[in-house]
């Protein structure tokens, strides 16, 4: 039984290891504060003409101008006639806590707000124009048609030029969380007016609640071409430098497919151009005024004396739900519009794990007995494995007095051992790394699902009965309040005491981990038997301030496992002594 107990203390070692160095080893880095600087002219090349853009956004006050309604059965806000943008807009389905009466998540916050973040549409002049014959910033609009925007209302926005120019901005919402914004422009002079659109998500500052957590991605999103690529606050900060020193550095290709935003880990606000439509993509920060834009701009607009044009582009503002992204991917085109989600490394499994998660929880209606359907699920398809691996190990404890007739023959002659050994292995057809294979193959399954459980809105404040509100936080039980039948809280997770009070969930874990490594007597090395009596106990306090659905599985995990090692090696005629391993076995009389 040495050899078995050595493999199953590579496993457990090696799952220590890969925890402790992802964890703590690589924590995640601190902010790094940027003086401001003046505002450089951004270069841009859309439809083959290069023109150089002044900062469209006036930093005067204005006049204050009425809002338009934004209401559905999903959202509610305004949009600002001052610049025609969409600039409040609030969550109905997700509050900002679990706590009763808690307050709505708002996702967009008006410029001059705390945590300014909105979304803004307008026009690049062309050759012959002014950035006063085009509608920015400030522009007064008008509203036209309509009086509140919702499900099949919508309404549209009017501004005419002195140059005979009529701009506008007509606004349609479907009944998740997608705009429909038309830029129209009709030619009412006697020359011909050129003008490139575009659409803009706008950030003041980096948010408040930056969990700046690098398991989980915030910041720009960019899909062009089937290419995904993420950058961090910093990295575009950091590109503005680069941008001084290369006056190449913000030239940007010309894309047909795809879309770009600004993402926390739950929300997502971002503009999309519609499929097949050419545009370039920028993303840039402004340091005089500590802004984070990303940009679509389109094509170049020729429009002639009596003619009209349009464009039609989208913004998404709303939660990353899978379902309604997926949904928006396939009916509409989006393309990898699902991987607004950081999927993460393991996308490969993560994205499978999270699919089968969200069927079984809309089948059981529980997320947290879904875990456990799940974790059935997984033991299920890899029964095989576990069963080949039981099966080795019972065949291992058979040959235990012929390995140990082999040890006192090779006395301290290693090599021979070792021949003797392997030549064992052979007749007897046993693989000593057997038992070794289950345990590593749930490694990459842990992070995929520490991964789905930490990113994904759908676990977000998901109950599972009790105190168990938020499947996505640490266990909320504790010794202190006596595992939550006292009515004040745990201790908080980034607190000391929260390592040394924790709750039921991680006792549960450290007790099924000791009782699944009791199925195999104690070894007798002293270093092995050392981590075999403290890994356990160690886990425990570690995983304590995890998601506590994440805790939850590996509870699972460690139970069934349990269970399928004691009937397996059972069956082949090994039963494991768990009650003597322990040292609770009677004596038998004599």
């Amino acid at each position: 039984m040495e050899e078995q107990n050595r493999n199953l203390l590579l496993a457990f070692g090696l799952s220590l290891m890969v925890l402790v160095v992802w964890m703590w080893m690589f924590p995640p880095p601190e902010p790094v504060q940027q003086e401001a600087t003046d505002v450089a002219e951004l270069p841009l090349a859309t439809g083959g003409e290069a023109q150089t853009m002044a900062e469209a956004e006036q930093i005067e006050v204005e006049e204050e101008l009425p809002r338009v309604a934004i209401q559905t059965s999903r959202v509610s806000g305004t949009i600002n006639l001052r610049g025609g943008r969409i600039d409040e807009l609030v969550l109905l389905d997700y509050r900002e806590t679990t706590e009763p009466g808690a307050p709505n998540v708002q996702l967009l916050n008006p410029e001059g707000s705390q945590n300014a973040f909105y979304a803004q549409h307008g026009w690049r002049p062309g050759r012959e124009m002014s950035w006063d014959d085009v509608p920015g910033a400030t522009t007064p609009w008008e509203l036209v048609e309509g009086s509140t925007l919702g499900v099949g209302q919508p309404i549209t926005l009017a501004w005419t030029n002195d140059i005979g120019l009529r701009f506008t901005k007509r606004f349609v919402i479907d009944d998740n969380f997608m705009f429909t914004v038309t830029q129209g422009v009709e030619n009412l002079g006697d020359t011909t007016a050129r003008m490139a659109p575009f659409g803009m998500i706008a950030r003041h500052g980096m948010p408040d609640d930056l969990e700046n957590f690098f398991i989980s991605h915030e910041g720009f999103i960019k899909v062009a071409d089937g290419r995904l690529s993420e950058d961090s606050y910093r990295n575009v900060r950091d590109f503005r430098v680069h941008e001084r020193e290369n006056t190449n550095a913000n030239v940007v290709e010309v894309n047909e497919d795809g879309w770009l935003a600004i993402a926390d880990k739950y929300w997502m606000a971002g503009i999309v151009p519609m499929p097949g439509q050419q545009f370039s993509a920028v993303q840039r920060y402004i340091p005089a005024r500590d802004v984070y834009q990303a940009r679509a701009d389109l094509p170049t607009l020729v429009v002639g004396p009596g003619e009209r044009d349009q464009v039609e582009t989208m913004v998404f503002a709303g939660a990353k739900e899978w379902s309604v992204l997926r949904a928006y991917e396939r009916d509409i085109g989006i393309e990898r519009f699902i991987d607004a989600i950081d999927w993460g490394w393991f996308f490969f499994l993560t994205k499978p794990i999270f699919a089968t998660l969200y069927f079984i929880e809309g089948i059981i209606g529980n997320m947290g007995w879904s875990i456990i359907t799940l974790t059935l699920l997984i033991k299920a398809i890899l029964l095989p494995l576990a069963w080949k691996s039981y099966v080795s190990m019972a065949k291992m404890k058979e040959l235990q007095p012929e390995m140990l007739a082999i040890k006192e023959r090779a006395g301290d002659d290693k090599q021979k051992l070792q021949q003797e050994m392997m030549k064992l292995y052979k007749e007897k057809k046993v693989n000593p790394a057997a038992g070794c294979l289950p345990i590593l193959l749930q490694i990459p399954i842990f992070f995929s699902l520490y991964k789905v459980i930490f990113v994904t809105i759908d676990l977000r404040h998901a109950p599972w009965f009790g105190v168990f509100n938020d499947l996505s936080a640490p266990d909320p039980t504790s010794i202190m309040n006596l595992f939550g039948l006292l009515p004040w809280a745990a201790p908080h997770p980034d607190s000391l005491l929260s390592l040394i009070f924790i709750g039921i969930l991680p006792i549960c874990l450290g007790v099924s981990m000791w009782l699944q490594m009791k199925l195999n007597p104690t070894p007798t090395e002293p270093i092995q038997q050392a981590v075999m009596t403290w890994m356990p106990w160690i886990f425990m306090f570690m995983l304590g301030w995890f998601a506590s659905g994440l805790v939850l599985y590996w509870i699972a995990n460690n139970v069934i496992t349990f269970a399928q090692q004691y009937s397996i090696m059972a069956m082949n005629g090994s039963r494991p002594d768990l009650l003597g391993n322990i040292g609770v076995k009677k004596k038998k009389k004599t």
